[in-house]
């Protein structure tokens, strides 16, 4: 069975490429939005479909005075007529099969794209190695450089590959809708793009001791030249500063699960 649905997956991928314009692009906040709207709107026609259609039968049909008496009104115990042997009953559940089937698809090809790709495939991007412990998380930058605080440029895509050091953690961050396992010993990788400044947070999605609710980060969304201005004035756990951009760095500089200092395993409150 998985490997079934793996490989209509693929074949969904391969039918709907997201270079066909058909599968929404953008940041992870973007696709989610496309998605909603998509389903919104579908249900509000099917919706508006069977409450119309009902109204209608239910004002052609109803009790009033002067009605003909041969009106083909169905009778208590008669089968209704009118249905053509079968075939509205076969064309309603058939135009129904097309349309459930195809959203299916157009769902499983966007969600692919927004697991497997991203925005700027082949462009300069941050990437941040993200530890996961009880209970709390440390961002490890390529220069090796950790904090408890994730620091993104804005329009920047972001590629964080995420591990655990205890337990089994799951990292989200609801406001820029991802999410993504922390397993020990293995890594995962995801990534977002954020558009709009501020603070959003990071929470921990997977029950992991008495202290889970208390496993949250900041994360925080600059301005490009303010964040590349507090790159530069950041060092690694050796001391030294960094003296390059953190865009565009070498992968696995500075990687969590060589360079960064084990984490505090403190338990919070």
């Amino acid at each position: 069975m998985v490997q079934l649905a793996g490989a209509l997956l693929v074949a969904v991928h391969e039918v709907i490429p997201a270079q066909s314009g058909i599968i929404p692009k953008g940041t992870r906040v973007e696709v989610f939005q496309r998605i909603f709207t998509v389903f919104l709107a579908l249900g509000t026609l099917v919706g508006v479909v069977v409450i119309g259609y009902m109204v209608y039968n239910a004002y052609k049909y109803r009790d009033r005075d002067g009605r003909a008496a041969d009106d083909s009104v169905p009778s208590l115990g008669e089968l209704p007529s009118g249905g053509g042997g079968g075939r509205k009953l076969f064309v309603s559940f058939g135009l129904s099969t097309v349309i459930v089937v195809s959203l299916i698809a157009w769902t499983y090809g966007t969600l692919l794209y927004v697991e497997a790709d991203s925005p700027a495939e082949g462009e300069q991007g941050l990437e941040v190695d993200v530890v996961g412990f009880r209970f709390g998380w440390e961002f490890v930058y390529p220069n090796g450089h950790t904090a408890s605080t994730l620091r993104v440029p804005a329009g920047e895509t972001v590629q964080l590959t995420v591990t655990s050091d205890d337990v089994f953690h799951t990292f989200g961050v609801p406001g820029l809708r991802v999410k993504t396992d922390a397993i020990p010993g293995q890594t995962t990788d995801t990534w977002f793009q954020a558009n709009e400044t501020g603070t959003y947070q990071a929470r921990c999605f997977e029950l992991c001791g008495r202290g889970h609710s208390y496993m949250t980060a900041d994360v925080v969304v600059m301005e490009p030249d303010a964040f590349e201005a507090w790159y530069a004035n950041t060092s690694s756990p050796n001391g030294s500063a960094s003296n390059s951009s953190a865009l565009g760095a070498p992968a696995g500089q500075g990687s969590a699960l060589t360079a960064a200092p084990a984490p505090a395993q403190g338990v919070v409150g």
